[in-house]
């Protein structure tokens, strides 16, 4: 079996086995072992050059401060707005004269339940900022879907918004509308200044709701009721 490639037995070095290098020309097992062992050991002491390695320097990040110009038209950005379906409220609250004030928003949002945190904004310009800004408390009627007269009456300038109007007195002497969808009582925790709006965040004293009652919609500048699917 001198120089042949068959598998070799009783050999100590198993990730060799089935790998004899019958050009060496042993055949005695022991001597071929001895031969390895010294070979390894020549090996750790002049081991080969290797080929170096550099990693690749990583590019340096820089940070983006500031956002690109819009590339839409302001009318563009309302349409585009006007896809997302929303409900549509009512925000009232007393001056600090004891007036009533009340007007239509469409960007009531809930923020937390632990503790119950609501937002909504209102234009900067709007002359009822400064009583809504600096009083205690404020409400959150969200419409019912017979209320629909109301949204539009509380959205218009230059009326007579409360004229037979039924309420009820809530915290701060805020106005719950009768017929709601739901109410929330808000103490006017905080405010913060973006854009052209400022974002008011309520946080829930009081909240009652009909369960048998539909919401107003409001969607592509048009109101709507709902239909289940």
């Amino acid at each position: 079996m001198r120089g042949c490639g068959a598998p070799w037995r009783n050999s100590s070095a198993g990730w060799l086995e089935g790998h004899r290098p019958s050009h060496l020309g042993y055949s005695n097992p022991q001597r071929l072992r001895l031969l390895w062992v010294k070979l390894l050991q020549t090996y750790a002491v002049n081991p080969p050059a290797r080929t170096s390695y550099t990693a690749p320097v990583a590019t340096p990040f820089t940070s983006v401060t500031s956002a690109l110009p819009p590339t839409f038209t302001s009318p563009e950005f309302r349409a585009a707005l006007g896809m997302f379906a929303t409900g549509v409220t009512i925000v009232t609250a007393r001056s600090p004269d004891g007036g009533l004030i009340g007007l239509t928003a469409n960007s009531f949002n809930s923020v937390s339940m632990n503790p119950p945190l609501v937002l909504w904004s209102l234009a900067r310009s709007a002359g009822s900022m400064p009583a809504l800004s600096t009083g205690s408390h404020y409400a959150i009627n969200i419409l019912a879907a017979d209320q629909k007269t109301l949204a539009e009456r509380f959205a218009m300038k230059g009326t007579e918004r409360w004229s037979g109007v039924e309420f009820i007195e809530g915290a701060g002497g805020a106005p719950l509308l009768r017929g709601a969808a739901a109410t929330f009582e808000c103490f006017n925790r905080s405010r913060y200044e973006e854009g052209d709006h400022v974002i008011f965040v309520g946080e829930v004293e009081r909240c009652t709701h009909r369960t048998e009652a539909s919401p107003l919609l409001f969607h592509g500048g048009k109101f709507y009721t709902e239909h289940a699917l």
